[in-house]
């Protein structure tokens, strides 16, 4: 298991979403009702479903509109979305993945292709990057949830793969068909976490300078912005001296 990591830099910024609350909140429902729609409404006999609302949780969205989210999958409200995955690259060649739900695939894809090619990117072939990611559990806990010690025999005992630790907090990694059961096993030692989902993790990164920086950005907003996007994923790796000029 690993000690330090860069997953915050592969994975852009919390406080990204913390400034896109209202989205956030509006893709987390549309998840929540696929997932219930899906299967059972019932989340302790829905897994997906499970799992959506643990993430809702994390990101502190109100009980209420989880509920909510819920019953209109139950009463046979919403659009019959259909999940479709992207693949492309962006400046300097960073590996970018789409995540998808849309009603109308030919609008979602020429969309996403137009996004690409604006912010110095293009849209590639299913499969075109993904061979440098591997789909992964990942379960985020802060600081205040305990040294890295205490997580690591916590995830060790929950059947964890990896623990990556920093000053932000822990991510801990799981095969994708064990996130349920480790993350449910978790909670018994840790108590609840900030994240719990299905992630695409890098297996080889691409370093960037603040330029190529500040370009992918500028994409993943864009990305981010379309209401048929659910999560954008890049292979990128920069220096903490890169992000913090970015960030400020």
């Amino acid at each position: 298991m690993a000690g330090h990591s860069k997953w915050a830099n592969i994975q852009h910024r919390k406080g990204r979403q913390d400034k896109l609350r209202a989205k956030l909140f509006s893709k987390l429902s549309k998840e929540i009702t696929i997932a219930a729609k899906m299967g059972d409404p019932d989340p302790d006999k829905n897994p997906r479903l499970r799992l959506a609302v643990k993430e809702a949780k994390g990101q502190s969205m109100p009980k209420d509109n989880i509920d909510r989210a819920i019953k209109k999958s139950i009463a046979g409200e919403g659009e019959d979305y259909e999940e479709i995955r992207y693949e492309g690259y962006g400046p300097n060649g960073v590996a970018v993945i789409v995540e998808a739900m849309t009603d109308n695939r030919n609008r979602t894809a020429s969309t996403v292709r137009s996004t690409f090619t604006k912010n110095g990117g293009n849209l590639g072939e299913t499969g075109s990057v993904g061979f440098m990611f591997e789909r992964k559990g990942a379960v985020s806990y802060p600081v205040e949830a305990g040294d890295a010690d205490t997580v690591m025999m916590a995830a060790i005992e929950a059947g964890a793969e990896d623990v990556e630790s920093t000053e932000e907090g822990h991510v801990i990694w799981c095969a994708d068909t064990d996130l349920n059961e480790v993350s449910t096993a978790l909670e018994g030692d840790l108590g609840e976490s900030e994240s719990t989902k299905l992630v695409w993790r890098p297996t080889t990164t691409t370093e960037m300078d603040l330029e190529g920086m500040q370009k992918l950005m500028k994409l993943i907003d864009a990305l981010e912005d379309d209401d048929d996007v659910q999560n954008v994923t890049t292979n990128f790796e920069a220096s903490d001296a890169v992000m913090e000029q970015l960030d400020g």
